[in-house]
């Protein structure tokens, strides 16, 4: 007897119903969803995956943006640490400074002295106003030339410039290391007759050669009378020439205070507080003449004793508005001037 062919059985799959299946639609539509939820299972694995491989190859591309924003750069001062007798304090560490900006605090990395060499343009008042106080200028300056212009530990000699500010400002003798040139220009201080003073036009435009010559160190100081103040300059147009180069503003008023109510010798005297604050300086009301020589004397001696101090500053488009120094001991003033970027770097 032949053996009948066993016909080939279609294969089974989601839309082919077995003959043992088509009495019972229930089981038939149950294996169609586990057939269809397999596959759609598959589908959001193989998804799963490729979005996490992406998300790893974004996060790769991103990672040294985002650690660039959080690594920081160096910034510097020039800082006069001083005891309440307004001497110099030595021999000081990281750990003895406070550095804010924006009353955020930073990190101080580095203290060493300061010995990049000053460039100091002397503001000295030659108006009419002055005259009975020139011979005071002209003893006092010498000793304060010679003290700066000596070597430092490095060897370095600080520059000096004589301008005068009466009438218009005048050079009257160039930036020198050498206490004899510096000399010549002392010996040209006189008061001239029938002139006003123009001492914020001379800051303004000393600040200006100062960024000509690239000063590294600027210094600017005035010694001046209550005389009439002829300059046609705001104080916020006058302290901005000295932020932008990085100077350090002293001030040395001699005699009377000014009580005049012009607008001139308000705009002055805001330069001469708020001018000599932020730059790192200040201001010191002299009665007399005969107290500046030695006012000189001990502002040569903080000069020549301050420190550079590097803090780490983050990343960051936008710069501070604010930039403050402190000590960290009690009894101790610190005051600094912070270093453009421009600046020499140690």
């Amino acid at each position: 007897m032949k053996r009948r062919a066993r016909r080939a059985r279609k294969p089974s799959g989601l839309y082919h119903t077995p003959p043992r299946f088509r009495n019972f639609p229930q089981l038939i539509e149950y294996k169609q969803f586990l057939t269809y939820t397999h596959e759609m299972t598959r589908t959001r694995v193989l998804v799963g995956a490729v979005g996490i491989l992406i998300g790893g190859v974004v996060w790769l591309s991103l990672a040294p943006t985002l650690t660039a924003q959080r690594t920081s750069r160096e910034q510097s001062m020039f800082v006069s640490v001083l005891d309440e007798s307004g001497k110099p304090v030595p021999d000081l560490t990281p750990s003895d400074f406070v550095v804010r900006e924006d009353n955020v605090a930073r990190e101080v990395l580095r203290v060493v002295p300061a010995t990049d060499p000053m460039q100091i343009a002397m503001l000295v008042d030659t108006s009419q106003a002055s005259r009975e106080q020139i011979s005071y200028m002209r003893q006092a300056l010498p000793p304060f030339a010679a003290a700066m212009t000596s070597p430092n530990e490095s060897g370095k000699r600080s520059e000096i410039a004589i301008i005068g500010i009466g009438e218009r400002p005048t050079i009257l003798s160039e930036y020198s290391s050498d206490p004899a040139q510096v000399k010549k220009g002392i010996d040209r201080i006189w008061a001239l007759q029938n002139s006003g003073m123009y001492l914020l036009d001379a800051i303004v435009e000393s600040s200006q050669g100062l960024k000509k010559r690239e000063a590294a160190r600027p210094v600017l100081i005035g010694i001046a009378t209550a005389g009439v103040e002829y300059s046609n300059r705001y104080h916020d147009q006058v302290i901005d020439s000295l932020k932008t180069i990085g100077a350090a503003f002293y001030m040395l008023p001699l005699g009377r205070p000014d009580t005049s109510l012009s607008v001139e010798s308000r705009e002055r005297a805001i330069v001469y507080d708020e001018g000599t604050r932020v730059t790192g300086g200040y201001q010191e009301q002299l009665l007399t003449g005969m107290a500046l020589g030695p006012k000189l004397l001990q502002l040569a001696d903080q000069l020549k004793h301050q420190y550079r101090v590097t803090y780490s500053r983050p990343e960051s488009l936008i710069p501070p508005e604010k930039i403050t120094v402190s000590a960290a001991k009690p009894g101790l003033a610190a005051r600094g001037t912070p270093i453009k970027e421009s600046q020499g770097r140690p």
